[in-house]
């Protein structure tokens, strides 16, 4: 069985802070609608909340193909609000 591959040390780099501060800016930005959403990991968020740039860090760490400049894009036009 094939092991996942990640982005080990995503959040550690140039590259992960220059991400999370794309994220951070969406958040506080009002023309999108960045809701943070449900989680089941009782560990790291004991009221099942998980912040909206902790689940996208998360999602780019654990998809190391996929392009963020792309992905950030494409979040964007997706949270946009009408």
């Amino acid at each position: 069985m094939p092991s996942a591959k990640k982005r080990t040390d995503f959040f550690d780099s140039v590259e992960g802070a220059e991400t999370k501060a794309k994220l951070e800016a969406l958040v506080k930005n009002s023309a999108y609608n960045t809701r943070d959403s449900f989680s089941a990991n009782s560990d790291n968020y004991p009221d099942g909340i998980m912040p909206f740039v902790d689940e996208h860090m998360e999602y780019l760490r654990t998809h190391p193909n996929i392009d963020i400049n792309h992905y950030i894009s494409n979040l964007r036009l997706r949270t946009r609000s009408h």
